[in-house]
């Protein structure tokens, strides 16, 4: 992270700008805040942002339009979305119109820090993504697991990159067939599971911590403790 990295807070809730801004502000982030939809599209044309933390229960015009406004005009700046609402179906909308990255509400301050940091280092093109002491090297490909280096097909790398991007989330097979592969014909929601198989050998080793779970009756989360 750079000194001065600008960061535009859009949301209409004080009492979480009033904790927001300056705990940013003192790790060296420039800070500017917006408290509805339209002064939130003005201010990222004017302060031009390097990321945007957006809530999506805004006056005026909500944060997908928000969203929405900032992708027709061109902009890929990196958008964490602030959602109080905990369904899959709202995360999904949210990530398939653009946005990077959720955090529910309540959250942690350490969790957004952690997410901020995470999309600036993908920016400046920083790409090892690490859960426990799995490495993904989006740059090279090159997976490794502690000291030990994994051989990966093409598509097992595909999910395992996806997976390491949303770590600790719980991925239903639906969703991981739409991002993996794309809604490709004749793939049915099995070819999740054998694929998921596969990484399991190669990942989790019997003396190893298991990092690929399976969440009953919702998906698979990739996540370490």
């Amino acid at each position: 992270m750079r000194p001065g990295t600008r960061v535009l807070l859009v949301e209409d809730d004080r009492s979480i700008t009033s904790f927001v801004e300056p705990e940013l502000e003192r790790l060296g982030f420039r800070v500017r805040c917006a408290y509805d939809g339209p002064s939130g599209l003005e201010e990222a044309r004017r302060f031009r942002p390097e990321l945007v933390v957006l809530d999506i229960m805004l006056p005026k015009l909500d944060g997908v339009g928000v969203l929405k406004g900032l992708r027709r005009g061109g902009s890929e700046v990196p958008v964490v979305m602030l959602t109080a609402r905990d369904t899959t179906m709202d995360k999904v909308h949210s990530l398939d119109l653009g946005a990077d990255d959720y955090v529910t509400k309540p959250f942690e301050m350490d969790e957004l820090l952690a997410r901020i940091r995470a999309l600036l280092r993908r920016a400046d093109g920083e790409e090892i993504l690490r859960v426990a002491d799995l490495e993904v090297n989006t740059a090279t490909r090159e997976v490794r697991r502690g000291e030990r280096e994994i051989d990966l097909t093409a598509r097992e790398y595909d999910l395992l990159e996806f997976m390491a991007r949303n770590p600790r989330r719980v991925l239903s097979r639906e969703f991981l067939l739409s991002r993996v592969w794309d809604q490709e014909f004749g793939v049915t929601t099995n070819v999740v599971e054998v694929y998921i198989a596969y990484l399991r050998k190669k990942i989790d080793t019997p003396r190893e911590q298991r990092l690929i779970r399976t969440i009953r009756g919702a998906g698979y989360a990739l996540k370490g403790g």
